[in-house]
Order: structure tokens, then C-alpha cells, then sequence
């Protein structure tokens, strides 16, 4: 499988409160979630972000609370993947059970610029920046990760 979309770039540390703040957490519909997503680190992210874009982050991408409200916001405001230096566990297991694509690649995360068009493939986790012509490797996820991202989530892929 594979996806492209323009990339939105965000630094270290990026927390869960920041990636949907507290005071939206009154509700689990993902499209009020989508609604709020970024806005107290880029009021303009959900004016901005198309269907299939890409977000890079640095290191300790979704630090902070275990919510699963995070990546739910991430995935129902249209990103198709999310690249990063690294990220909190909990974060990486709370994307993966929901169905949003996240690969770790320090040198992705470090050198992809906001507005570069990504080109990733799961199978492979090969990343190409396609402005820049440059490649990254990434771990490429297991036949059994990409059914759950396939079907949309743990959940989703068990029945």
C-alpha cells in the first residue's frame, strides 16, 4: 500500500493536549475531534490540511496522556500518515488501534520540510520525499499491523 500527501511539520515533544485540547475531550466524535486538531500549536492547521497530507514531528510525538481522542483527531482531520523522529508509547499503540499509519524515522523526521509532497509505502517503509528526491528507510510494519491499519483498527480487523 501506499500513500502520498503534502507534509505538515511540527518540532519535538508535541503532546496529546496539544494535539486536541483538554477542553474538547467532552466528546468522542471524530469529526468534532478533527474540528480542534493542532489548534493551540497552529490555529490554521485545520484550514489548511487535505484529505491524505502527512504530518512529520520530531522526537516524543504524542507525549503526555494516554487518551485515544489524540489520534483519533489526527486521523478524522485527513492525515493518511503520521512520520516522526520517535514516539510515547502509548501514542504508537493508540494509532496503531485505531488504524492510523505511523512509521519512525529519525532522519525523515529531521530533514522533510512542511509543504514537501511524501510519497510512503508500507510494504517496503521506504519514504520518498518527492520534492527533494531524497529517500528514507523506515521500519516497514508486519503483515499482521498492516491488516489492522487496512481494516481501520484493532477492533475493525478482529471481526
Amino acid at each position: 500500500m501506499k500513500i502520498q500527501g503534502k507534509v505538515h511539520k511540527y518540532g519535538d515533544h508535541v503532546d496529546t493536549d496539544v494535539i486536541i485540547p483538554a477542553r474538547y475531550l467532552n466528546t468522542a466524535k471524530p469529526e468534532e475531534l478533527a474540528a480542534h486538531c493542532m489548534e493551540d500549536i497552529d490555529k490554521t492547521f485545520v484550514e489548511k490540511v487535505q484529505k491524505g497530507d502527512i504530518l512529520v514531528a520530531g522526537v516524543n510525538f504524542g507525549c503526555g496522556s494516554s487518551r485515544e481522542h489524540a489520534p483519533i483527531a489526527i486521523k478524522a482531520s485527513g492525515i493518511s500518515c503520521v512520520i516522526a523522529k520517535n514516539f510515547a508509547r502509548i501514542f504508537y499503540r493508540n494509532a496503531l488501534n485505531i488504524g492510523l499509519p505511523i512509521l519512525e524515522c529519525p532522519q525523515a523526521g529531521e530533514e522533510i520540510a512542511a509543504g514537501d509532497e511524501v510519497e510512503v509505502d508500507f510494504d517496503s517503509g521506504v519514504i520518498t520525499d518527492r520534492t527533494t528526491g531524497k529517500s528514507y528507510q523506515a521500519e516497514p510494519f508486519p503483515p499482521f499491523i498492516q491488516n489492522i491499519i487496512a481494516k481501520g483498527g484493532l477492533l475493525a480487523s478482529l471481526k
